[in-house]
């Protein structure tokens, strides 16, 4: 064996699951690639490290962990005497490992504020085309199984549904990083009920509890977590504080100083056909991470523009908008109100005020029926949807989305609040 090849049999050390082998040399490669090294410099949870400070864990970290959940899942199935060919397996890997290879610093901020009509999903597709050409073609059965056009369709579940490696993987990495321990799911015995009907994933039935903890689980990481409210109105200030710095980019007099990657998605009206017909912006993306967004918000601390100068502030030293958050619309009254408060205390007009109060909308499905049902194997091989078989949970009021609706503005102008 040659040292080339021992080299490529790495190990690394997780903190969920211990001690994980890179499973095939090839892996190992895409690993080292520049692409996938740039997830270390992107955390998974974007700014909920402002309210879990543990939660500065990375995209890098989360797509490792499902990698390794996809081997314990195909592992299980060719245990039960499922065929999964060693090109398949492999193909299934690849694909886990590069489903979030698309994902941008602080990615929801950035598909709403700098880059239009694209996400992250189809950047991902965009990157491992790349990467196929670069290995030669050998990654093509991956992008068919991560885009479901591969004969086995179950593959493309594993990868992405309701009860996928990449739900299973970020509900307990995430759980364990932010400390929220009702997030916390059995992935062990969930991978050990895992089973195969009509080239669907299903979990049998003796499994059902550990499927309505994992339903539960997700549910309170959604609203404590990831749309918990001090979250949201730090995404939303970046979302406003990056529309600010690309209009005054391309329509300002001061300029606006920035890391070369990101000033090329200011300065430029980015959407998905100039992806597609310009490969320069695809290799400008690739050089954009957590880093571009942060060294540009302490550049942007002393701007002249007091709007983009002082929402930047408020992210770098969390000096975060008040929110109010209720479950119906907020009243024209009110947002009026607090509109007005906002223009006179910091003498901005009409036009620039909606940088400063904003009211949107947010909704959760907990379980979506009809949409990559998570199913139930009987011992008599019926399937069934988990709603029409748990006992324990009221799935069918999980079932409905939850809307809530959110407004935020500066601390100071709480006193329009009180009507």
């Amino acid at each position: 064996m040659s040292q080339l090849h021992v080299n490529k049999r790495k190990i690394f050390n997780d903190p969920v699951y211990g001690f994980v082998s890179i499973p095939n040399e090839q892996i190992f490669d895409i690993i080292e690639h520049p692409f996938f090294q740039r997830l270390r410099r992107i955390k998974q949870l974007g700014l909920a490290h402002l309210v879990y400070p543990g939660a500065l864990h990375t995209r890098f970290h989360h797509s490792l962990g499902a990698m390794y959940l996809m081997t314990r899942a195909l592992s299980e199935l060719q245990l039960k005497g499922h065929e999964i060919s060693q090109e398949e397996q492999l193909a299934a890997e690849t694909a886990m490992l590069l489903h979030d290879i698309g994902h941008g610093p602080y990615s929801h901020a950035l598909e709403h504020s700098i880059v239009h009509t694209v996400n992250h999903e189809q950047i991902s597709i965009w990157l491992m085309q790349q990467l196929n050409k670069e290995f030669d073609g050998s990654l093509q059965m991956a992008l068919d199984i991560f885009e479901d056009k591969y004969k086995k369709h179950f593959l493309h579940k594993l990868i992405s549904s309701q009860f996928d490696m990449d739900r299973l993987d970020y509900l307990k990495r995430d759980s364990f990083f932010t400390g929220v321990s009702e997030g916390t799911i059995n992935y062990e015995r969930l991978l050990n009920m895992l089973e195969i009907a009509d080239d669907e994933p299903v979990i049998e039935y003796k499994g059902i509890y550990s499927v309505e903890k994992f339903i539960t689980a997700r549910r309170i990481m959604y609203w404590q977590v990831y749309l918990h409210k001090t979250v949201l109105v730090a995404e939303y200030m970046a979302i406003h504080l990056l529309k600010r710095a690309k209009w005054l980019a391309m329509n300002g007099n001061a300029p606006v100083a920035a890391t070369p990657a990101l000033q090329f998605f200011l300065e430029n009206d980015v959407h998905e056909k100039h992806f597609l017909h310009d490969s320069e912006i695809l290799k400008q993306f690739t050089l954009l991470d957590d880093y571009d967004i942060y060294t540009s918000l302490k550049l942007w601390m002393d701007h002249p523009d007091k709007i983009l100068s002082y929402l930047s502030r408020g992210l770098v030293n969390r000096r975060l908008f008040h929110i109010d958050m209720q479950n119906k619309p907020f009243s024209q009254d009110k947002i009026e109100t607090i509109r007005k408060i906002a223009k006179r205390k910091y003498r901005i007009s009409d036009e620039e005020v909606g940088y400063f109060v904003f009211f949107e909308k947010t909704a959760n499905y907990t379980y979506h029926p009809g949409t990559d049902n998570i199913n139930i194997l009987f011992k008599d091989g019926s399937v069934k949807d988990i709603t029409e078989v748990s006992d324990q949970l009221n799935i069918h009021l999980l079932s409905k989305p939850t809307t809530k609706y959110f407004l935020c503005y500066p601390k100071d102008c709480q006193e329009g609040a009180r009507m």
